[in-house]
């Protein structure tokens, strides 16, 4: 069992930055691929980024490759997400996921979801 609980969420500016984290219980973490799916007013949850076990391989949708880095720290069981050259269209509710040993594009193949944290993006 993993539980994730995302942190760093708030307001930010076009163009600015923000970072979210995701802190994880269980001493399985490691076992886990880990992401990020975010999900917009009157939109379903979509993909944002994907970072794989052991941190060596990284997927990113093609709305956000370019301007976020997905980064894990194993010994603290946490993931981030640095979100830069923020856009109005960034704005929805952001979701860490993990999925057991496998990436995961799809909120279908989530074993893990936390409760989310608003970003809102202003212009």
């Amino acid at each position: 069992q993993v539980q994730l609980v995302e942190s760093g969420g708030g307001l930010g500016q076009a163009g600015g930055s923000l970072r979210l984290s995701c802190a994880a219980s269980g001493r399985t973490f490691s076992s886990h691929s880990l992401g990020w799916f975010r999900q917009a007013p009157g939109k379903e949850r979509e993909f944002v980024g994907v970072m794989s076990r052991d941190g060596d391989s990284t997927y990113y949708a093609d709305s956000v490759k370019g301007r976020f880095i997905i980064s894990r720290d194993n010994a603290k069981n946490t993931v981030y997400l640095q979100m830069n050259s923020m856009e109005p269209e960034d704005t929805g509710v952001y979701y860490c996921a993990a999925r057991i040993r496998y990436m995961a594009l799809s909120a279908s193949d989530i074993d893990y979801w936390g409760r989310g944290t608003q970003v809102t993006v202003s212009s």
